[in-house]
């Protein structure tokens, strides 16, 4: 995409739309570019001024809540074994994965799996069929699509203000940047799980 086309995607009265249902489309689909959109996003709010980086911020996290509260009660209406992918060698291991980990920390493992895309929709299907309260759950949700749209936007934000060059640069920088450090995050995020599961003492 040009500069002038960035330019008015982000002037133009479908881009926090657009925003929108990324973000929403992510909850459910990982191969739908939602923390991709945010930061881009983030990015032309600085080189052009628009979006406003908080109406970015604001659209993402309601967008990132509803999303998760839907899968929530998704997981809550119709539990685990409803429809045939449910039922799938790879979707039993990631929900009975989710189900260990809630079983330990709930408020933790909430928060922290929507930082990590292919965890966080096992995570909230899950929270919905184990029945975690849902004053708890939504009080956390909100929490982490709060803290998960700023950190995405900021990305963008920083980048773009850091880099010369136009919004095409800044977009296609700050994306690349998001995607390394969401990388780095899963990572140590799965490390420190992983030993946590460990056992320790004199009986490992």
């Amino acid at each position: 995409m040009t500069e002038d086309m960035l330019a008015g995607l982000g002037a133009g009265p479908w881009a926090l739309p657009l925003l929108f249902a990324l973000v929403l489309g992510d909850a459910f689909l990982v191969v739908v570019p939602g923390e991709a959109a945010v930061t881009a996003f983030g990015a032309l709010s600085v080189t052009t001024g628009a979006p406003p980086l908080a109406a970015v911020i604001a659209v993402a996290a309601v967008a990132a809540a509803s999303g998760d509260a839907c899968c929530y009660a998704i997981g809550r209406t119709v539990g685990l074994e409803r429809w045939r992918w449910m039922r799938t060698r790879r979707a039993r291991t990631a929900f009975a994965w989710a189900r260990a980990r809630l079983d330990r920390s709930t408020g933790t493992v909430v928060f922290t799996a929507r930082f990590i895309p292919f965890a966080r929709l096992a995570v909230n299907i899950v929270a919905g069929a184990t029945r975690v309260p849902a004053p708890r759950y939504s009080a956390v949700v909100t929490a982490a699509a709060c803290a998960w749209a700023a950190y995405q936007a900021l990305i963008g934000a920083v980048v773009a203000r850091l880099l010369p060059g136009g919004p095409a640069v800044a977009v296609v920088v700050s994306i690349v940047v998001a995607l390394a450090l969401g990388l780095g995050l899963d990572a140590v995020l799965s490390w420190a799980w992983r030993r946590r599961d460990t056992p320790t003492g004199p009986d490992r």
